[in-house]
């Protein structure tokens, strides 16, 4: 009878050890298999991890740096403008008339005011009389208006020559002036007078700006000035989607048919803010007593970056917790054109024991794809924009957008070597380690699986007669 209640017992206490041991798990939280809670940098994360290896083998908390940045504030197809008209049309006959006549301010008007500003004697004589009086005194007139004619020009030669040195040097700060009054020029040249052209170039100077996307002046006394990256983007933008390259207005969905252009931005005024917030800004006038040059820095693409970050974050935390359901338009807010999120990802996030570490690895990697989507855009908007005849004629925003384009390519390229430097990194050293401690575990077992004598079940039955009990 004492034989018969030891199972009894045996089981008892097994109960009870069960029980004991599923108090303590709920009572101890750090033998609890808790979600992995990752810190705002991404990088150290803070409860107890299922797999060690999961971190590690996608290359981090994060796709890339991400980070905040300050409101950063300044310190139809148009035809391309006419340059034919520039000194060739130029008529030595008619500004020698002019010049004679005193339609100009040439020879008549300079010979009179030099002989008014003489002396009161000599200025109360007419010329001739001056010559048949004193021919001597009328030569030295004559020779000295010559000479101070020759010296002026050599001095307005040289003042251009170190204008032009000034441009090659100040770049953007002088060239767009330069700019305009040859565009000035261009049409006072109509007059055919070679002299009356250059005063009213140099009196215009910049005031009437320089032809611009459209073939309307900007820069201009009046004008709005010329903002390259603004200007042009809207060009691009509506240039790709078969508008007038000034047309402000918005583009309906159901208009916006299979373009990528407008399914990112709604309307020109769109591309331009997240242009000009990437890639900044330089507005420059031409016009007297205006600040020529202002500029707006751009914070890049890495403060974009965490925006997006945030934002996808909550709508896919949103379909984990099942706020909201899994339908195409919430899988869709979570997702970006490349990189989808599907019903199948956050059935495996729900089951997930690291769920939180791997939800904000992929709202990284989905916002990173998507900004990247909207810069690789951007760039082909510049390319189509800086196509505009007005634009493409104009060697200065030429060169202008090619420096803003190759600062947008080295981001992205930028990102794209932090990116594979993050993934390498990660799974080198720590990931070794963690395989060493996997296999020193494994090798610490001490289960023998295996029978020690070979074939031990073959020898029985040939050591035991066929018809004899074993």
């Amino acid at each position: 009878m004492m034989h018969s209640h030891k199972p009894a017992a045996k089981k008892h206490r097994a109960i009870l050890a069960y029980g004991l041991l599923s108090v303590l798990l709920v009572s101890h939280p750090q033998l609890q298999a808790a979600q992995t809670q990752v810190n705002k940098d991404g990088i150290h994360h803070n409860g107890t991890v299922i797999g060690d290896d999961v971190l590690y083998s996608i290359g981090g908390g994060r796709a890339v740096s991400m980070g905040g940045a300050a409101s950063m504030d300044s310190i139809s197809v148009g035809a391309g403008w006419d340059t034919n008209l520039i000194c060739g049309d130029m008529s030595l006959n008619t500004t020698l008339q002019n010049q004679l006549n005193g339609a100009t301010q040439g020879f008549k008007s300079i010979m009179s005011n030099v002989i008014k500003n003489a002396t009161s004697a000599v200025a109360s004589l007419p010329a001739l009389i001056i010559q048949r009086a004193d021919p001597g005194l009328y030569n030295l007139l004559t020779n000295g208006i010559l000479q101070a004619r020759l010296d002026f020009d050599r001095s307005k030669s040289t003042c251009k020559s170190i204008a032009d040195r000034m441009a090659d040097i100040a770049g953007g700060q002088m060239s767009w002036g330069q700019l305009a009054e040859g565009v000035a020029l261009s049409k006072a040249v109509g007059s055919k007078d070679a002299v009356a052209a250059i005063e009213q170039a140099e009196t215009r100077r910049g005031n009437h700006g320089v032809p611009w996307v459209g073939g309307s002046a900007a820069g201009g006394s009046g004008q709005a000035p010329i903002r390259v990256v603004s200007d042009v983007t809207r060009s691009g933008y509506n240039l790709l989607n078969g508008r007038d390259v000034n047309d402000r207005s918005a583009i309906p969905k159901n208009s916006c048919g299979n373009r990528l252009s407008c399914q990112t931005w709604s309307s020109p005024q769109e591309a331009e803010t997240w242009a000009t917030k990437v890639l900044g800004e330089r507005e420059h006038q031409t016009c007297d007593r205006c600040t020529k040059t202002q500029t707006k820095p751009g914070v890049g693409l890495t403060p974009l970056i965490q925006e997006e970050f945030d934002t996808k974050l909550q709508a896919l935390a949103a379909l984990i917790n099942g706020t909201k359901p899994t339908t195409a338009e919430h899988l869709l807010a979570a997702s970006s054109q490349s990189l989808t999120v599907t019903r199948g990802v956050i059935e495996a996030l729900r089951d997930e024991p690291d769920q939180d570490l791997l939800a904000q690895r992929l709202a990284s990697e989905v916002a990173l794809s998507s900004v990247l989507e909207k810069a690789l855009l951007l760039q082909r908007t510049l390319l189509t924009g800086r196509k505009e005849p007005n634009v493409a004629s104009n060697e200065l925003a030429q060169q202008a957008i090619s420096t803003e384009s190759d600062i947008l390519s080295q981001e992205i390229n930028n990102l794209k070597t932090e990116l594979e430097l993050r993934r390498t990194l990660a799974g080198n050293s720590p990931m070794m380690l963690i395989q060493r401690h996997n296999d020193r575990a494994a090798g610490s077992l001490g289960v023998y699986q295996g029978d020690p004598v070979r074939n031990r079940l073959d020898l029985i039955q040939q050591a035991t007669p066929e018809g004899q009990p074993r």
